[in-house]
């Protein structure tokens, strides 16, 4: 159906001001429906298509405001089609007062008319789709017999990384490490029932040591060297997911001298990621052009690959296009009433007129 057809149609029926709105609990029934493995494969496949098409996209660094406590941001993008946006916050000290250190939610619109299409959740989709993303990058650069993954920070993203990676890739075991013993803990149970063998490692020497890859997804706003040079061999494929605004990495400067370092949108990587402590001409690949086969990832077997993950706003457009579909086909959701929609274009007054306003 054409746009002015959709919208024709929309009018007749009275509901062209309702918008779908899909929510947490809307978000947790979709999953239960269809399984985070089925989502997570989807999301990826949905991300790679649009990664061929990556030129198609307007691309801009994520609008931030930071502050002492943390940083608010806008990631916006269009395809000249559709328009996406996504409101995140990264909030470390949340933690402390049993709050998320992420939440999120997100839009996408209809560039012909400038109405929003999909209103969603996207605290859920953002970990699936970062995970699925991580996942896609490690297909392509990590070695394919790669079995034993390493994941150092065990909060919140940690657990759907790791079924990311089971479903995508050829892992089958997760060494856990995480400064609190209970963020661990909790990671364990969580992954009871699923065809994964995780552990958890006293050190994250003993985590990383003969790992075919390394996750790094740890949460605390600082300049950090989570990981040492030392602590990286020949042939690892490191997915640095943690460092994903200005101070804030994981890895020790000397690993990304030796690594070759793929990223997602080289703007926005240099302010936000592992990078940003090299110099500004330092190469780095990006990954769609791996992808479009524009570009070599691993280039042997004892090659040290690393995906400087922060987040692209296409990867939430990807995401929220997929929900889109299921939305479409029967996915649960709340049709809200979310635009004043008068019979007459110009007479928005009189709509609130009719609705009962009296003259003061």
């Amino acid at each position: 159906m054409t746009n002015p057809e959709h919208y024709a149609a929309a009018r007749a029926a009275g509901r062209l001001n309702l918008v779908p709105f899909v929510s947490v609990d809307h978000m947790m029934a979709l999953l239960r429906a269809e399984g985070v493995g089925r989502a997570l494969e989807e999301i990826a496949a949905h991300v790679e298509a649009d990664f061929l098409r990556w030129p198609d996209f307007e691309k801009t660094p994520r609008l931030a405001s930071h502050s002492l406590e943390g940083v608010i941001e806008l990631m916006p993008t269009t395809d000249g089609r559709d328009y996406a946006f996504k409101y995140v916050n990264g909030h470390p000290k949340n933690l402390r007062d049993g709050l998320q250190t992420v939440t999120a939610f997100g839009v996408l619109a209809d560039v012909a008319t400038g109405y929003p299409a999909l209103l969603s959740e996207m605290t859920i989709l953002t970990a699936l789709r970062t995970a699925a993303v991580s996942a896609l990058a490690a297909r392509a650069l990590a070695r394919p017999e790669s079995r034993v993954m390493a994941v150092v920070g065990n909060g919140a993203q940690a657990e759907f990384q790791i079924l990311a990676f089971r479903r995508l890739t050829g892992v089958r075991e997760a060494r856990l490490f995480d400064l609190d013993p209970w963020a661990s803990e909790k990671c364990l149970r969580n992954l009871a029932g699923f065809d994964i063998r995780a552990t958890v490692a006293r050190t994250i020497e003993e985590a990383v040591e003969g790992a075919d890859v390394i996750t790094t997804v740890t949460a605390d706003k600082s300049r950090a060297a989570i990981l040492t040079d030392n602590m990286v061999g020949a042939g690892q494929h490191l997915n640095a997911v943690g460092g994903d605004c200005p101070g804030k990495t994981e890895l020790h400067p000397d690993i990304l001298r030796r690594a070759d370092i793929f990223v997602e949108h080289p703007e926005q990587t240099r302010i936000e990621g592992e990078i940003q402590q090299l110099a500004p001409d330092h190469p780095v690949t990006e990954l769609w052009r791996v992808l479009a086969g524009q570009a070599p990832g691993r280039r042997s077997r004892e090659a040290i690959t690393l995906f400087d993950s922060v987040g692209f706003a296409i990867e939430d457009f990807s995401a929220l296009r997929w929900l889109r579909g299921k939305v479409a086909a029967g996915a649960p959701c709340l049709q809200i009433d979310l635009l004043a929609d008068p019979d007459e274009p110009r007479d928005l007054f009189g709509m609130v007129r009719r609705a009962g306003l009296q003259p003061d």
